[in-house]
Parts: structure tokens; C-alpha cells; sequence
């Protein structure tokens, strides 16, 4: 926090920390993976539990997962749509005009 003083004015400033950066940061990513999945972009079918380690020396099992995910198809097609053409035309009209006579001048 800093405290700046000017002209018996007292500006307080807060600033965060780079831990709250991180945090919101990784919300962020949670919920972005979250609406992925719930909207069915991404699927993912477990095919086998995972297990704990035992209390031996050996360690764990990770889960055997067989991810899908969607596949988004960009391109291009020809269609025929109405496009408006715009034209100009030259004409003479008359336009005002404004100028200075000087008093001597006919």
C-alpha cells in the first residue's frame, strides 16, 4: 500500500499481490475447462479406476482415460447473396455563393 500526500490531499493506493494474479488466473482456467466438458465439447470416458499407493514401496495407479474432443471445421463456400451497388452521376445545379464587394468596386 502506498500513501502519496498532496496539498493536505491523502491518495491511498492497493495493489495485489502476485499470488492473487495466479489465483484468478487459475479460476479462471477452471471454469473454462468446466463449461468445455458440461457442454459437451470435450468427453472423457474412464476406463479403468485409479488407485492409491499402498503403503508398500511401490506407488499409485493413474486412471487409464480415453479422451474425445470435438473437431472444428473452418472454410469457405460460394453463395450468392444481394449486394447493394451504389452509382454517382455528375449534374449541374445551381449553388449559393458568398463573397466581399468592396465600396468602390461597380
Amino acid at each position: 500500500m502506498s500513501d502519496y500526500r498532496n496539498n493536505e490531499t491523502v491518495v491511498v493506493e492497493k495493489r495485489r499481490g502476485a499470488g492473487t494474479t495466479i489465483a484468478i488466473i487459475v479460476v479462471a482456467i477452471a471454469v473454462i475447462v468446466g463449461l468445455l466438458f458440461a457442454t459437451g465439447f470435450w468427453s472423457a470416458d474412464v476406463k479403468k479406476d485409479g488407485a492409491l499407493p499402498q503403503v508398500s514401496v511401490q506407488g499409485g495407479e493413474l486412471p487409464s482415460v480415453d479422451m474425445d474432443s470435438k473437431e472444428v471445421v473452418v472454410g469457405t463456400k460460394k453463395t450468392e447473396v444481394e449486394v447493394p451497388k451504389v452509382k454517382t452521376e455528375t449534374e449541374t445545379v445551381d449553388v449559393p455563393t458568398i463573397g466581399v464587394k468592396d465600396n468602390g468596386e461597380k
